[in-house]
């Protein structure tokens, strides 16, 4: 059957639900839903605006509950997450943003200024007690660099998928000024923002329609 939308064009099969879900059977493992799955990915959009209303502490804290879990080498967990709540907060932020970003980021009820800790490492004798892992990155700034910068990186992605899960729209952003975050949020500390993701209800009518996604053919291989 054609999918238009959920499964990002016009023209692409999906994959037969019921053959899906006897593959994860017979391996033996658990199927989200498709209510789950359209909340996540299929459904979910990237806001424009938003509705007034404001995000309570607990779950902010509930979002970083699910976000720690993700995994990330030898458990580094080296993104650290501001959450831009406070009309004086914002305004702090508010130089370093695009002009396209402006407006939605100071109407939002919350902005993640997603950022790494550079110095990730010496958290590691707790985080990976097994292995002297911290020394690989004390001898080797480029390795401590890449390693914070990528996982850091992916756990703003799980920030997003954690969001949506917990019933928020995320609207992640690179269009900022990150030496005037980093001054701004960061001065004397080891911290480094990396993407920013506007947290909330999502306005309906703000929404713009939905972009084609490359199909499988074009943008993976089997090998």
């Amino acid at each position: 059957m054609e999918q238009a939308d959920a499964y990002g064009g016009k023209g692409m099969r999906a994959p037969n639900r019921e053959t899906v879900i006897g593959q994860a059977m017979l391996n033996n493992r658990s199927f989200l839903p498709d209510e789950a799955l359209d909340k996540l990915f299929r459904s979910a959009r990237t806001p424009n605006g938003w509705l007034n209303e404001a995000i309570p502490d607990t779950t902010l804290h509930a979002l970083y509950d699910l976000v720690k879990m993700g995994p990330t080498s030898a458990n580094c967990s080296p993104a650290r997450f501001v959450f831009v709540r406070t009309a004086e907060a914002k305004e702090k932020l508010k130089p370093a943003l695009s002009s396209g970003n402006l407006a939605k980021t100071m109407s939002a009820p919350v902005t993640v200024i997603v950022a790494y800790d550079a110095k990730f490492h010496y958290k590691l004798p707790v985080l990976f007690p097994h292995s002297d892992a911290k020394s690989w990155f004390t001898s080797s700034p480029e390795l401590a660099e890449e390693t914070a910068f990528r996982n850091g990186t992916l756990q703003g992605a799980y920030l997003i998928v954690a969001a949506r899960a917990l019933g928020l729209d995320a609207g992640p952003m690179s269009g900022f000024k990150r030496n005037v975050v980093d001054d701004m949020f960061f001065a004397g500390t080891d911290w480094r923002s990396n993407f920013l993701v506007n947290l909330g209800r999502s306005d309906p009518s703000t929404l713009f329609g939905r972009l084609p996604r490359l199909p499988f053919e074009e943008a993976c291989k089997i090998v």
